[in-house]
This record gives C-alpha cells, structure tokens and sequence, in this order.
C-alpha cells in the first residue's frame, strides 16, 4: 500500500525532479533554511518519497525518448514526402529560407527502414535474397568457364625464326 505524500514533501520532491539540488529544493518547498540540509537528506532516504521521483523521472524520459509507433509515424511522412526540411539559401540580396520535401534518396531510405521493421512483408528481402543468388551463379558459371578454358589453351613457342641482321654483324 502506497503512502501518499504531504504537500510540502510532494513540492520537495518535485522542486528536487527539475533542480537536482537537495537544500535549495527543500526551502523552495517551505522547509526552514537552517534545517534545510538534513530535511532534505531524510526526505531523499523515505521510500515514498524516493518512489514517487523515480516515477516521475520514468515519465520525464519516456516523454522524451521517441516509441517505436512514433519512429514509423516519423519514417512515414519523410517517405510521403509530408516532412519539409529548411534549407538556407545566400545570395547576394540576403539569406533566404526554403522548406523543401526530403529527396529522393532519403525518401528510398526513410522506406526501406520501415520496410525492414514489418518481418511479414519479405518481398523486398526475397528479391534480394533472389539477386544475391542469381550473383552467385553467375559467378559461378564464370568460374568453370575460366577453369574449363585454361585446361585447353596451349601456348606454342615457335623458335624456327631467322635472327635479326643486326644480330649477325655483331658475331
């Protein structure tokens, strides 16, 4: 069973969330400044009150920190083209701001990594899979033909050739 906190120990604590600074949080929260200090030790050692900032911290950070749904969301409407980016443009007259759609390449890119979060949609990873394979054989038909080729060719060195006159005068 959860204890719940006075006022001036839930204003603490929050005070103590945004600060980090125990003393000063403890006299915002309306504790006496010359006991400031140790309130504040003994507050940030009472399990409820320790309970109720970690707590809140998890909801700081999961409120910040982007979920899966939100990734795609994003991936998505940079896809689509919906997502501007701003582009500063100098010229001689000033700076000027565009907000143009992602290109192309990174529009493939934002898609290709949607593609790769959906397990069941293996047709992008089967034709890669196909042309990776069909690489290979190719490779491989390449290979016997050089193999099978070196087998048959034969290098003749004909030595029935005249010698060069400028040869003979040197004798």
């Amino acid at each position: 069973m959860k204890r719940k906190l006075t006022p001036k120990q839930q204003r603490f604590a929050d005070e103590y969330i945004e600060s980090g600074k125990k003393e000063e949080s403890a006299i915002k929260a309306g504790y006496k400044s010359r006991s400031a200090h140790s309130i504040a030790t003994e507050n940030l050692q009472k399990p409820a009150i320790k309970s109720y900032i970690d707590e809140r911290m998890a909801e700081i950070a999961s409120k910040r920190i982007m979920n899966a749904t939100e990734a795609v969301e994003l991936l998505t409407s940079i896809a689509r083209g919906e997502t501007k980016e701003t582009v500063y443009i100098g010229t001689a007259d000033g700076v000027y701001e565009k907000h143009k759609e992602a290109d192309l390449k990174t529009r493939i890119s934002a898609t290709k990594e949607i593609l790769k979060r959906y397990p069941d949609n293996n047709k992008l990873v089967e034709q890669q899979i196909r042309k990776l394979k069909a690489d290979a054989d190719i490779a491989e038909a390449k290979a016997k033909q050089i193999n099978n080729s070196e087998e048959t060719v034969r290098i003749v060195f004909n030595d029935n050739l005249a010698p060069d006159k400028e040869d003979n005068q040197d004798d």
